[in-house]
C-alpha cells in the first residue's frame, strides 16, 4: 500500500489553508505529492509541518451526526472518517490503545473477515473497508436517557391525573394525599429535568472525543504503512 498523493489541485488547496491565501509555487508532479512532500517543501518556506498536516486532514473532514433523538433532544452521537488508505492490523491495534485511553474504557476488540469492532456497552468504534480505504465510525448512545426522561414524565403525568382525580371525587381535603400525588410529580420533574440538563453535556463531550480521535486516525493513513517484517 502506497502513500497517498495529493493532486495538483489539492496542493493549491492544501498550501492556501495553510498560509490563509498566501500562495506558494510548489511545482507540478505527474502523480501528485505525498504529506512529506508537502512538508519539505513547507520548510522550505517557514510552514511548520505540523500545519501544513492540518490542511491536509481539512481536505476530508469527519462527518458527525446524532445517532437518536428522544422527545427531541440528542441521546445518542455518532461521528464518522474516510481514510486516504486502509490501516494495517498493527496501526489499528496502536489507534485502540489511544480510544481506551481517550474513554478511560478497556473495552473489548473483536473481528468478523475485514470489519473490526471495539466496543465498551454503547461505544462502538468500527473499522469498515470502502472502494477508497478504510472508513472508522464511532457511535453510541446514553442508555438510560430515554427511560428516565419518559418515566420521569410519566410519573409526572400520573401525580397530576391523581390530583385532579382527587379534586373532582371531592377528596381535595385530605392534605396528606395531595401531598404524596405533589411529592410524587416533583420527583418525576426532577428525575426527567436532571437528564434533561445533563444530556448537552455529554453530547458535546462525546463529540469532541470522536472528533479527535478521528483528525488522529486520519493523520495515521496519511503516512506510509508500517513496513512489514
Amino acid at each position: 500500500m502506497t502513500e497517498r498523493r495529493f493532486s495538483d489541485a489539492e496542493v493549491a488547496q492544501i498550501f492556501e489553508r495553510a498560509l490563509s491565501g498566501h500562495a506558494v509555487q510548489a511545482g507540478r508532479a505527474a502523480e501528485g505529492m505525498t504529506l512529506a512532500e508537502l512538508q519539505s517543501i513547507g520548510q522550505e518556506v517557514g510552514i511548520p509541518a505540523e500545519q501544513i498536516t492540518r490542511a491536509a486532514l481539512s481536505l476530508s473532514p469527519g462527518e458527525a451526526k446524532s445517532t437518536e433523538r428522544f422527545l427531541g433532544m440528542t441521546t445518542g452521537v455518532g461521528h464518522s472518517v474516510h481514510l486516504a488508505r486502509k490501516l494495517t492490523d498493527e496501526e489499528w491495534e496502536r489507534f485502540i490503545v489511544e480510544v481506551r485511553e481517550t474513554f478511560d474504557a478497556r473495552g473489548t476488540m473483536t473481528s468478523q473477515g475485514s470489519l473490526k469492532q471495539w466496543s465498551n456497552g454503547n461505544l462502538q468504534v468500527l473499522l469498515e473497508p470502502t472502494d477508497a480505504g478504510h472508513r472508522v465510525r464511532f457511535k453510541t448512545v446514553k442508555g438510560g436517557a430515554p427511560g428516565t426522561l419518559g418515566g420521569g414524565l410519566v410519573i409526572s403525568a400520573v401525580a397530576v391525573i391523581g390530583e385532579m382525580t382527587a379534586v373532582l371525587t371531592g377528596a381535595a381535603h385530605d392534605v396528606g394525599l395531595l401531598a404524596s400525588f405533589g411529592l410524587l410529580g416533583a420527583v418525576g420533574i426532577g428525575a426527567a429535568a436532571t437528564t434533561a440538563l445533563r444530556l448537552p453535556r455529554w453530547v458535546r463531550a462525546r463529540k469532541a472525543q470522536m472528533e479527535e480521535l478521528g483528525a488522529r486516525v486520519s493523520a495515521m493513513a496519511l503516512k506510509p504503512p508500517p513496513a512489514s517484517d
